[in-house]
C-alpha cells in the first residue's frame, strides 16, 4: 500500500504548507484585491463619517460653513440640565431591557426547543414583533397606553375594579413602561438565537443526561447554560448596544417625557438638531459614542474571556 504524503515537517518539526502538483505551494489566502470592495464601503460609510463627526463636534457649523470653536460644544452639552438625567436614564433602559431580554429570551428558547405543541407557529408569533416596524410599535402602543380611552386601562379597571395607572405620562414609570415595549418587540431576536445556540449542543449530552436520571432543571443548569454561552455573550451585546442607542421608540411614545422623565442622549441630541444646534448635537453624538465604547468593548473582552474558559 502506498502512502501519499501531503505535508512533511518544516524547520522545528513544523509542518508547511500543502504543495500543488507543480511544487508550487498552495495560497489559501485571498489576493488584497479581492477585499478591496468591502474596504471601500467600511471607509466610506463608517470611518470617513466618524471622522468627520469628531471634526465637526468642535464646529459651530452650518451646510454652508463651519468655524472651530474647540471643546465648547462639549462645555454647552455638560450644562445642559437635563443631561445627566438622560445619561442615567440611557444606562438605566439600557441595562433593564438587555436583562429582561436575557433571561425571557432563554426561557422562551427553552420551552420552544422542547417537543410542545405548535412549536413551529409559536416560534413565529414570538418572532413576529421584531419584524414590524419601531415607528409602528411606538404609535400602536401609545394608543393602547392612553391613560383614560386605552385598551390596556380599560382591562384593568374591570379585571381590578380600580384605574390604570398613565404608563406613558407618570414621570415614575414612564421609561420602564417604554423598557417594557422594547423588551416585547425585541425577546424575538435573543429567542432565535438561543434557540440557534441550543440547537447546536450535541444530543449527546442530552442523552447521557437522561439515562442518568437528570432533572429538567439540572439539564438547563449542567448542560444548557454553560453550552449556550456564546448565544448568550451576543443577546448581551446587541441588546446593550441597541439599548443605549435607543431612539425612535422612546420619541414616538413619550417624546422624551412626561419633563425630562423619559429623556435619553440620543432624544436630548435630536432635540438639539431641532433647535438648530448641529455643532452641540453632533458632540453629543461623539459623547454617546465614547459612553458606549466604553461600556461595549470591556465588556466584550470580559464575554469573551469567559466563554474560552468554559
Amino acid at each position: 500500500m502506498t502512502i501519499t504524503q501531503t505535508s512533511r515537517p518544516g524547520r522545528a518539526g513544523r509542518p508547511t504548507r500543502p504543495r500543488r502538483a507543480s511544487g508550487s505551494y498552495v495560497d489559501k489566502a485571498y489576493p488584497l484585491w479581492f477585499h478591496l470592495p468591502g474596504g471601500i464601503v467600511f471607509v466610506t460609510l463608517f470611518l470617513v463619517p466618524t471622522a468627520l463627526s469628531f471634526y465637526f463636534a468642535f464646529t459651530r457649523w452650518t451646510l454652508f460653513k463651519s468655524t472651530f470653536i474647540g471643546f465648547d460644544n462639549f462645555v454647552l452639552f455638560f450644562s445642559e440640565p437635563g443631561l445627566i438625567g438622560s445619561l442615567r436614564n440611557t444606562l438605566i433602559y439600557g441595562f433593564v431591557t438587555s436583562g429582561a431580554k436575557v433571561v425571557l429570551g432563554m426561557l422562551l428558547a427553552v420551552l420552544l426547543s422542547a417537543p410542545i405543541i405548535a412549536r413551529g407557529y409559536l416560534r413565529s408569533v414570538t418572532f413576529f414583533p421584531v419584524l414590524v416596524s419601531t415607528v409602528g410599535v411606538g404609535l400602536t402602543f401609545q394608543i393602547l397606553l392612553d391613560p383614560f380611552h386605552g385598551v390596556v386601562n380599560q382591562v384593568w379597571a374591570v379585571v381590578l375594579g380600580i384605574d390604570g395607572p398613565g404608563w406613558l405620562t407618570d414621570p415614575s414609570i414612564a421609561l420602564l413602561s417604554v423598557a417594557g415595549i422594547d423588551v416585547w418587540k425585541g425577546v424575538g431576536l435573543a429567542t432565535l438565537i438561543y434557540i440557534a445556540g441550543i440547537a447546536a449542543i450535541p444530543h449527546e449530552y442530552f442523552e447521557a443526561a437522561r439515562v442518568d436520571g437528570a432533572s429538567s432543571w439540572q439539564v438547563f443548569r449542567r448542560i444548557i447554560l454553560p453550552l449556550s454561552w456564546s448565544a448568550t455573550s451576543t443577546v448581551i451585546l446587541l441588546s446593550l448596544i441597541g439599548g443605549l442607542r435607543s431612539f425612535d421608540l422612546i420619541w414616538t411614545t413619550t417624546g422624551g417625557g412626561p419633563g425630562f422623565a423619559s429623556d435619553v442622549i440620543a432624544s436630548v441630541i435630536y432635540k438639539q438638531y431641532q433647535a438648530g444646534f448641529y455643532g452641540l448635537s453632533t458632540a453629543g453624538n461623539v459623547i454617546l459614542f465614547i459612553v458606549v465604547t466604553a461600556i461595549i468593548y470591556p465588556l466584550s473582552r470580559w464575554l469573551n474571556s469567559k466563554e474560552t474558559s468554559l
